[in-house]
């Protein structure tokens, strides 16, 4: 199983409140769209890497089953809000763009300064942490088509294991700069080099022996 970050870029708000009543400190916006083609995860030479979330692969009562924490910048110690297994400071629905999220900001240094990103826009989009299996099938189908002697790759997520936060991040585009993403395109690119490997395998025994 991989856990990686995927990006979203997808507008941000500050809910905006009634003449005279008190400034709104709540955030929203979508943490995942389903069906759109990230930026390239990779890309050189030889292939070209894209992912794409399925609408089916994140439901609702699988969201209610984790715990996710809000952040910024994907710092796991400034924590905005939180829903722990569907409860908590950080509510979320999903329809068919894919997962909205609200949460009131806390009355923090990180919590004023979140407001004000997203109101000047300097905080673009967001991020999102999850689990899957790669290798499967089941939960990861991977397409390929060619052009101009280019691989593109495209990896549909067809189902999560878990989502574990929803991040404010200031660039929306892959691939992000955490470890863990760099260690999910190590992997998918040691995948690929063993594909190949077995394939010119396959194609050496296809033969005839002279």
């Amino acid at each position: 199983m991989i856990t990686r970050s995927g990006q979203t870029i997808t507008k941000l708000y500050v809910r905006e409140n009634k003449q005279g009543e008190k400034s709104s400190r709540t955030i929203t916006g979508y943490a995942i769209l389903f069906g759109k083609a990230s930026a390239p995860l990779w890309s050189d030479e030889d292939s070209e890497a894209r992912e794409i979330i399925s609408k089916d692969a994140i439901t609702k009562t699988l969201l209610d089953k984790c715990d996710i924490k809000m952040t910024m910048f994907h710092d796991r110690q400034l924590i905005l809000a939180r829903s722990n297994k569907g409860k908590g400071t950080l509510s979320y629905t999903v329809d068919g763009f894919g997962v909205k999220f609200s949460f009131e900001a806390p009355n923090t240094t990180d919590g004023d300064k979140a407001i004000e990103l997203v109101k000047r826009g300097d905080i673009a989009g967001c991020s999102f942490a999850f689990s899957t299996y790669y290798n499967d099938s089941k939960y990861v189908e991977r397409s390929t088509q060619y052009s101009n002697g280019k691989t593109l790759i495209t990896y549909t997520v067809k189902a999560v294991t878990g989502i574990y936060d929803f991040t404010l991040a200031s660039d929306p585009a892959y691939p992000d700069t955490s470890v863990k993403a760099r260690e999910f395109v190590k992997q998918l690119r040691e995948s690929k080099a063993n594909r190949q490997v077995i394939q010119m395998r396959k194609e050496a025994a296809r033969k005839p022996m002279i």
